[in-house]
């Protein structure tokens, strides 16, 4: 079966056509900018652009960068407020005329990355942690995703939340080489271990690639590792969760 998945990020929404059985990407991926401001009109335009550019017909998964729950937006994160209490499902599949399956993005990547990744067959606690505008983190337990497990949302200092602190978009706002926002990382990375006790971090989104670049800076006692699947995880999990939608459905 070929589902579509839709990555939403704070500077890009992303899509790509992946094959079901295998996880794999069956098309190159298509990228428009996030639009400013990110409200719901705006960025509905955008994913319904995307979908018209595949010419998909069938399911579609969407990994969303804020909470949600049953479909619902339950924060806003990085996004417009006006979100705030939105059914996404609901209006994508308004706008689309297509079954939508919206999780957390981080969630999604999360997915991809324990079922065909870096992740497959770990157990206990794993963390996985997406580095973008924001700090996502999908948190699963011998496999099984613990939902909504959003760690960057930790206050930090003078900051609402330590991933305006720490986040790739801030290493990049503020012109910082990979060491000094690596140091930033780790702090983050420090609370993550204080706070839950991982057996395992993965590190997707743009920055895992460049793992390389800061890898000296992180000195925290859990092992720490990049995701294989980077940046299209996302993407691939977010097609592959409305692969079960549909298999939960059956049953």
């Amino acid at each position: 079966m070929t589902l579509l998945g839709i990555d939403v990020g704070g500077s890009g929404i992303k899509g790509a056509l992946v094959d079901g059985e295998t996880g794999k990407m069956i098309s190159e991926r298509y990228r428009i900018p996030t639009p400013k401001p990110r409200t719901p009109d705006a960025m509905t335009d955008v994913i319904a652009e995307i979908v018209a550019h595949f010419d998909h017909k069938g399911k579609v998964g969407c990994g969303f960068p804020t909470i949600i729950k049953n479909g619902v937006c339950k924060a806003t994160g990085n996004l417009d407020p006006s979100w705030l209490g939105v059914n996404v499902e609901k209006v994508l599949e308004k706008k689309t005329g297509l079954d939508f399956t919206v999780i957390n993005d981080a969630d999604a990547a999360g997915y991809a990355t324990m079922n065909y990744g870096t992740g497959k067959g770990e157990k206990g606690l794993v963390i996985m942690i997406t580095i973008g505008t924001g700090l996502g983190s999908g948190a699963f337990l011998d496999g099984r995703l613990i939902p909504n497990f959003e760690l960057g949302q930790i206050p930090y200092k003078k900051y609402e939340k330590i991933e305006k602190w720490a986040a790739g978009s801030a290493k990049d706002k503020e012109g910082l080489s990979y060491k000094k926002w690596g140091k930033r990382f780790n702090t983050f990375l420090e609370y993550v271990e204080l706070i839950v006790s991982p057996n395992l971090i993965i590190l997707g989104g743009g920055a895992s690639k460049d793992f390389d670049q800061f890898k000296s800076q992180i000195k925290i006692e859990t092992k720490v590792i990049p995701a294989k699947l980077q940046n299209h995880a996302g993407i691939i999990g977010a097609a592959v969760a409305s692969l079960h939608k549909i298999i939960n459905e059956a049953l």
